[in-house]
């Protein structure tokens, strides 16, 4: 008796960020308004506590608070990809090199990531996110799986999702293959029956097909004739999905004899 292997898909995985919504515009915006948030507030608290009137940015300006996450990166390989852990920690050392206590570094250093959070929560999933979630969650299952430090299960978007991993706070970034496993585990798919959506590809793309995943390239800067390795599909925009599930689908049933 022949046996065939079940490579029919049953799940499906994505990328967030720059996959479902624009994310530039959100990043830019949050990266300078949480921390003139915390330059305004700080001001009026140290105005108020001690009377003196001293902007922390004058002393430690955006760009040293970058930097310095960039040497926390490097100086904790295994955290690189923990973006909140990074953003408060550089906080907390500036904010004592400004001359705070270590107790009121963390805690002018936990609010400002809690102003952190509620901004990159200002995310507009593209007009076609939405329905087209809706609809495959009743033929698939499906997992997020992100490198970025958004609270994903304060949208309303995350219901459609039966598993949402956070990869930097494994701490696995992607391209490290454990996110895709641990994703496909509690999805209950072999790679064979999934197929992950994202935009990179050095971060979605090759470890998904490195596990034997198929993968959908969301790439609308890539030339149309670009050659695509066996198992991946280019997409110009998300939207283009479904398209592409319904002509798989008809692929396989040819392929099958269905």
């Amino acid at each position: 008796m022949t046996r065939y292997l079940d490579t029919r898909l049953r799940a499906l995985t994505f990328d967030l960020d720059d996959t479902l919504w624009d994310n530039q515009g959100v990043m830019a915006r949050t990266e300078e308004a949480h921390y003139a948030w915390l330059d305004e507030q700080l001001a009026d608290w140290l105005a108020h506590h001690d009377g003196e009137c001293r902007r922390f940015s004058a002393a430690m300006p955006i760009e040293r608070y970058q930097a310095h996450r960039q040497h926390l990166a490097k100086a904790h390989p295994l955290r690189r990809g923990d973006f909140t852990w990074i953003r408060e920690r550089a906080l907390v050392d500036l904010l004592e090199a400004f001359g705070l206590s270590r107790a009121s570094a963390w805690l002018w250093a936990s609010r400002t990531m809690a102003r952190f959070h509620a901004l990159r929560l200002e995310v507009s999933p593209y007009p076609e996110t939405e329905p087209m979630l809706e609809t495959l969650a009743q033929r698939f299952r499906l997992g997020a799986i992100t490198n970025g430090n958004l609270a994903f299960h304060r949208l309303a978007l995350s219901r459609h999702f039966d598993v949402v991993i956070a990869a930097g706070e494994m701490p696995a970034p992607k391209p490290d293959a454990r996110p895709f496993l641990a994703t496909l585990s509690r999805l209950g798919a072999t790679p064979a029956q999934a197929l992950h959506v994202g935009d990179s590809w050095q971060e979605d793309i090759l470890p998904a097909l490195r596990l034997g995943m198929q993968a959908a390239w969301i790439a609308p800067h890539a030339p149309a004739d670009t050659p695509m390795p066996a198992g991946t599909y280019r997409l110009e925009h998300v939207r283009e999905l479904p398209d592409l599930l319904e002509w798989m689908e008809r692929e396989q049933d040819i392929a099958t004899g269905d």
